[in-house]
């Protein structure tokens, strides 16, 4: 059962951490009250005045209307300003940078798209994420000092205390890269660095509020396959900061996967995978390259061809067995399908993968399992690349508290 929301504690040495408990609420609710605020956070009333006023003098928080009257004093509603303040999110895919600007309320305001070339180097590939954070704030109008930082998604493994990328199995010949603190530096603004799965699933969690509450698997589909795992409004990251690969798991079978190994997942369920077992049943695709073989693949499947639907479909099957595990394991209750590779066919993997999942999960009677589909969009590593940088600026965490 998803937990409300954060609690928080009247002691008055954690006030960072209750300002991020009232700001996180009143996101999550998109409009509530000072009383409702006081039912779900735990906090006095006065604790929550004072609270509330600040987040007011800081222009993070307006009052906006009234709620429906029961009788009594009608009550002043609170809601975030979605413009006080922004941030950018580019993720690094294999084959494009994709970069957004967020609000703070998680709406997305600008969306850019570029291509990387073939055997990119990483000078080139920093180039191009440098002119993308450039473009979306020009674009936006956005005052560069209301800019709070850019969230940086990129496929693992990761080194998280060199902030570098080590190298990532999908773009070949790349060395470690210290990919976070060069785009700082070219950026001339702090850059937060993560995996593009764990990104995506704090975006899905930004950006639901209470419906994405609680605990759940998101997987990352786009030229790999990834998992982030959110327990309790946390997103788990493990020791390393690489929780999370299950592309590169052993999923049965013996198909040699570009990593080097045989049998992992992301050999049977990466968009390079099924469009080579596209071609072996005898497709002859318009485009050269994976993405473009990929997108018509799924554009047929789209419109009913027994091969393209089959091919995606037997990939589902592959997904939803190794999901299964997954959820068995962390007794969760939901699933979250989300990133480009979706496109066109969300229906149809969702569809599967639910069906797998529900036949082999553990207890399936005692935790019926929801697969659904995310609610970011095909733009989910960039979205929750700039999630990254409101969560780690205005959400709730036990470090508050605890210490790193």
């Amino acid at each position: 059962m998803a937990r409300e929301s954060w609690q928080g504690t009247n002691l008055p040495r954690v006030g960072g951490f209750n300002r991020a408990v009232v700001l996180d609420t009143i996101r999550q609710h998109g409009e509530v009250s000072r009383v409702e605020l006081a039912r779900r956070t735990g906090l006095t009333a006065q604790t929550m005045s004072n609270i509330v006023r600040a987040l007011m003098a800081d222009g993070l928080v307006t009052e906006n209307g009234h709620a429906p009257s029961n009788g009594g004093k009608r009550r002043v509603l609170l809601k975030v300003v979605p413009d006080a303040y922004s941030s950018v999110g580019l993720h690094l895919d294999p084959e494009r940078i994709t970069g957004v600007l967020l609000d703070l309320a998680g709406g997305v305001r600008l969306r850019s798209h570029r291509r990387v070339p073939a055997g990119a180097t990483p000078s080139a590939v920093v180039g191009g994420l440098t002119r993308t954070f450039h473009q979306l704030v020009r674009r936006s109008g956005v005052d560069t000092a209301r800019v709070l930082g850019v969230g940086l998604a990129v496929p693992g493994p990761l080194d998280a205390a060199h902030r570098a990328v080590l190298e990532p199995p999908n773009l070949d010949g790349w060395p470690d890269v210290a990919l976070a603190d060069v785009l700082e530096e070219r950026a001339g603004i702090p850059v937060v660095m993560d995996n593009d799965a764990a990104a995506a699933a704090i975006g899905e969690r930004w950006a639901g509020g209470a419906e994405r509450a609680g605990s759940f698997v998101y997987v990352y589909l786009g030229s790999g396959v990834g998992i982030g795992v959110v327990l309790g409004d946390q997103v788990h990251r493990g020791v390393s900061n690489n929780a999370g690969e299950i592309g590169h798991v052993h999923s049965g079978g013996g198909r040699a996967c570009h990593c080097g190994r045989r049998g992992c997942l992301e050999a049977y369920c990466s968009t390079r995978a099924i469009v080579a077992a596209w071609r072996d049943a005898g497709a002859m695709p318009k485009g050269e390259s994976v993405a473009d073989a990929y997108d018509e693949l799924c554009r047929r499947a789209a419109d009913g061809d027994t091969a393209a639907v089959r091919v995606l479909r037997q990939a589902a099957t592959r997904l939803g067995q190794s999901l299964a595990s997954v959820v068995s394991v962390l007794d969760v209750d939901r699933v979250v399908l989300g990133g480009p590779a979706l496109r066109h066919v969300a229906e149809l993997v969702r569809d599967r993968v639910a069906k797998v999942v529900r036949d082999q999960v553990w207890a399936s009677r005692v935790r019926p399992v929801h697969v659904q589909t995310a609610l970011i969009g095909e733009d989910a590593g960039a979205v929750g690349a700039a999630s990254l940088v409101l969560d780690h600026t205005y959400s709730p965490r036990l470090t508050t508290l605890l210490g790193p």
